[in-house]
C-alpha cells in the first residue's frame, strides 16, 4: 500500500477528512457529473459512472443530489462544463505526484496548482514526466475484522476465491482492511460478487497505483512530502492526489500527532 493511501486512511480515522463535508460532497458530485457526460447516464453501460455513483452513496451523498448531477452530465439539466486535467510534479526527496483535476477554468487551476507545489516545497513537472510511473486501477476495500464483537471474522480464503473468480488481480492487507485490486472496468463487478457472497464491502473507487515506491524514513522529509500532499488535496478542483512513496505506520502516526 502506497504512502498516500496510508496517509488518507489515518486522516480519515482522526476525522480530518470530514472537517469540510460540503467540500467532499462537491468533489463527489462533480465526479458523477463528468462520468455521466463522458459515458452516458446509464449505470449498467457506464462502468465509471456506476463506480462514482456508488462512491457518492458510500459517502452519504443524497440520492436526489446524485441524480441531478447525472442529469447535468447528460444535458437534461443545465450545469457547468468541467474539464478533466492531470498535473504532474515532485515533492521533496524526488517523490513523484500525479494530480487528477476537474475544472471549469484550466488556466486558473493550472496557475493555482503550480503555486501550491512551489509554496509547499515541491515543483510542477512537464506532462509525461510522472504519469508513466502510475497505472489506473480499481480498488474494493473490504473489512478484515468482524464488525460486531461476537461476529465471525471475514474469511480471507473465501474473499480471495470470490474476488479472483470475478476478475480481481490481487488482494493486499491494509491494517484492518483488505484492498482488492482490479482493472478499472471490473471494479463494480468485483464489488457485486463480493457482496453477493455475503462479505461486507467498505468502499470501491478508481485510483492511480504507483509501480515503484520510494521509502520515507526521516520525519522531516516525510513532513515535507505530506505538506505538498495536503496542500494539493485541499484544493476544490483536485479529485485525487497519488504519490509513489511508502512510509511506516508508526512514522505516519508520529507526523499526524
Amino acid at each position: 500500500m502506497s504512502g498516500h493511501s496510508k496517509w488518507a486512511t489515518i486522516k480519515h480515522r482522526k476525522g480530518a477528512a470530514d472537517k469540510a463535508r460540503g467540500k467532499l460532497f462537491a468533489k463527489l458530485i462533480r465526479q458523477v457529473e463528468v462520468a455521466a457526460r463522458e459515458g452516458g447516464g446509464d449505470l449498467d453501460s457506464n462502468a465509471t459512472l456506476r463506480t462514482m455513483y456508488q462512491k457518492a452513496r458510500d459517502n452519504s451523498v443524497p440520492l436526489d443530489t446524485i441524480e441531478r448531477a447525472i442529469k447535468r452530465g447528460t444535458g437534461e439539466l443545465e450545469g457547468v462544463s468541467y474539464e478533466q486535467v492531470t498535473y504532474e510534479g515532485y515533492a521533496p526527496g524526488g517523490v513523484a505526484m500525479f494530480v487528477d483535476v476537474l475544472t471549469d477554468n484550466r488556466n486558473r487551476t493550472g496557475s493555482e496548482i503550480r503555486s501550491l507545489f512551489t509554496r509547499a516545497g515541491g515543483s510542477l513537472a512537464e506532462p509525461g514526466a510522472v504519469a508513466w510511473q502510475f497505472e489506473r486501477k480499481g480498488v474494493v476495500v473490504v473489512p478484515a475484522v468482524a464488525s460486531e464483537p461476537d461476529a465471525a471474522e471475514p474469511d480471507e480464503d473465501e474473499l480471495m476465491l470470490v474476488a479472483l473468480e470475478a476478475g480481481a488481480e490481487d488482494i493486499e492487507r491494509e491494517g484492518d482492511s483488505w484492498r482488492v485490486i482490479t482493472e478499472p472496468a471490473d471494479t463494480m463487478a468485483v464489488r457485486d460478487a463480493i457482496e453477493a457472497a455475503g462479505i461486507a464491502v467498505k468502499a470501491a473507487d478508481l485510483t492511480y497505483a504507483p509501480q515503484n515506491l520510494i521509502e520515507l524514513t526521516d520525519a522531516s522529509s516525510a513532513k515535507q512530502v505530506m505538506a505538498v500532499l495536503d496542500a494539493l488535496d485541499d484544493h476544490d478542483d483536485v479529485q485525487g492526489v497519488y504519490a509513489n512513496f511508502d512510509i511506516s505506520e508508526s512514522l505516519l502516526e508520529t507526523i499526524a500527532n
